[in-house]
């Protein structure tokens, strides 16, 4: 028998054992996982709503895993720059994102060349919360209703200044337009509470922002809403409106979750869903979450990534329909 046949004979043998040591090895890195620091990269500046849901995951994973986790604000390009850096991480569990439906579904029609892929190059870990925005403006605004606002806002032919830090309210800009025929001047920021602040200091005639950071603006006087972007009231604001009622189609709703690298252990992803499962279980986290309008939603792994691949759909589509171009 020649050398070459004997190889070919040996090896889906080697093969086979090779396979096993690399499953043995991944067990006993998920066993021992985790044993140094975990990085949660927030693609959004602090204060924004996905920091703040980051913040409460970190103190719970650190006090369940007894390892640090380390949040870090990664913004810029609607948060595609935060999730590339997680996308070309290594797989091993300790680089995570809060991901949000603008980097993993948005982003695909609204940034041109985008430099990762929100399906192929990433694990899906759960998905947190949902959520909605919220349409705010100066306390003296000249309109106060959704009615009036369309009315204020068509006779402006175009000169309201729009802020928008996400691809959410990038979006609900644009369904002001196609719903509402209300044109603006749309201004890109770096994330919801600075466009927000503007709005404030009255340098915007108007932002969404999604209510975590609209709840506290809004009680604190410093900012006034004119209807939210779901398509039903809420209970933390009944008092506002839906869009929709006025704009019949405009409906906007968004959502975080966990997602790592693409090639992350399936136990890891599996330890990782369990423990953020566990916190969103806790009746002291839903308080916490909907004190700051978010609604507690998980969904594990094996449902986020059809429930990714669907949006990724849905809000290309919208985009289209709303008729915005790729920056």
């Amino acid at each position: 028998m020649s050398i070459l046949s004997g190889l070919r004979r040996r090896l889906p043998s080697c093969m086979a054992a090779a396979a096993l040591l690399i499953l043995f090895a991944c067990t006993a890195a998920a066993q021992d996982y985790p044993t140094r620091a975990i990085r949660l990269v927030v693609p959004f500046p602090a204060g924004a709503g996905p920091d703040q849901v980051a913040r409460m995951i970190a103190q719970h994973l650190r006090d369940t895993m007894g390892q640090p986790v380390v949040v870090e604000n990664r913004t810029g390009a609607l948060g595609s720059i935060g999730a590339q850096e997680v996308a070309r991480s290594a797989p091993d569990g300790y680089t995570l994102l809060m991901a949000t439906n603008t980097t993993h579904a948005a982003n695909v029609a609204m940034v041109r060349r985008l430099s990762y892929d929100p399906v192929a190059d990433f694990a899906p870990v759960g998905r947190v919360i949902t959520t909605a925005m919220v349409l705010l403006v100066k306390p003296d605004f000249p309109a106060r209703t959704v009615q009036e606002f369309i009315a204020y806002g068509r006779s402006r032919n175009g000169e309201l200044t729009a802020g928008y830090g996400s691809g959410a309210a990038q979006m609900s800009i644009a369904q002001l337009r196609r719903f509402g025929d209300v044109r603006t001047v749309a201004v890109s920021y770096r994330g919801v509470p600075q466009a927000a602040g503007d709005v404030i200091s009255g340098n915007l005639s108007l932002s969404f922002a999604d209510y975590a950071i609209a709840l506290a603006q809004i009680q604190g006087g410093l900012l006034r809403g004119i209807g939210v972007t779901a398509a039903t009231r809420t209970e933390l604001m009944p008092d506002l409106p839906p869009l929709a009622e006025a704009m019949p189609g405009f409906d906007v709703t968004i959502w975080y979750g966990l997602v790592a690298p693409a090639g992350t252990p399936g136990s890891v992803v599996t330890r990782l869903a369990g423990a953020t499962q566990a916190w969103l279980a806790m009746p002291e986290t839903r308080s916490r979450l909907l004190g700051i309008g978010l609604n507690p939603a998980f969904l594990p792994p094996a449902e986020f990534d059809p429930f990714i691949r669907a949006e990724v759909q849905r809000w290309t589509a919208n985009a289209k329909a709303a008729g915005i171009e790729p920056e």
